[in-house]
């Protein structure tokens, strides 16, 4: 039972960031118009999202992985807090700076920085496995 409270955390983190890679990448000129205040109107535009897709989509199969393969539990739990932590802050500022933002950036802001204390809470509970 352990394991799977160990792990949870990066399962979630994993299907998260993945859910969120489709819905930037798959179709950005449809989705994010739906979820987002703009459109996606020139390739380049389509190119950065599909970017992001793939970068988000390397580091969700990555956090999946180290949930089965414990050899790499740590190594992604780190990278969990860093690439969470960083959003979390960004988004942090820009609420400092520009103001409250939509509904679905401030979800994105409390779960991101949900998942970085959960994974410092990981890393030391299980600092000796």
């Amino acid at each position: 039972m352990k394991e799977i409270h160990k792990n949870l955390h990066l399962t979630l983190s994993s299907a998260a960031i993945l859910v969120v890679g489709v819905t930037y990448g798959l179709y950005p000129d449809t989705f994010l118009p739906l979820f987002f205040d703009f459109d996606v109107k020139t390739t380049d535009l389509n190119h950065v999202f599909r970017a992001i897709m793939g970068s988000y989509f390397a580091l969700g199969i990555y956090w999946g992985y180290a949930a089965y393969f414990q050899k790499y539990w740590r190594g992604a739990t780190y990278s969990v807090i860093f690439f969470m932590g960083g959003l979390a802050t960004g988004r942090l500022l820009s609420i400092f700076i520009d103001g409250i933002p939509s509904t679905a950036f401030t979800v994105g802001t409390i779960l991101e920085t949900v998942f970085v204390i959960w994974g410092c809470y990981n890393l030391k509970i299980y600092k000796d496995r």
